[in-house]
């Protein structure tokens, strides 16, 4: 028995076609830009959260330091819970 090839050209058809280019003109870019209120800099500024959160950040870094930093685990894992599912 034989077997003759079936027309293996007409696979790639698609990319044989010539395909027309497109003159290639330079994108046009465009930068972020954002600008702050006098007012929400002034709020900034006088935020105690800030001032509140530094001292917390500095007193968890002291105590990883000394080794008295202690993981509630479950903790942990109650709030990773309430996230995902949330």
């Amino acid at each position: 028995m034989k077997i003759n090839p079936i027309n293996v050209q007409a696979i790639n058809t698609y990319n044989k076609q010539a395909r027309p280019v497109k003159n290639a003109e330079t994108p046009k870019t465009f930068a972020d830009h954002i600008e702050i209120s006098s007012k929400a800099k002034e709020m900034q500024a006088s935020s105690t959260y800030a001032n509140e959160r530094a001292e917390r950040v500095k007193q968890i870094k002291e105590d990883i330091d000394s080794g008295n930093y202690k993981v509630d685990a479950k903790k942990v894992a109650e709030d990773m819970l309430k996230f995902y599912r949330g």
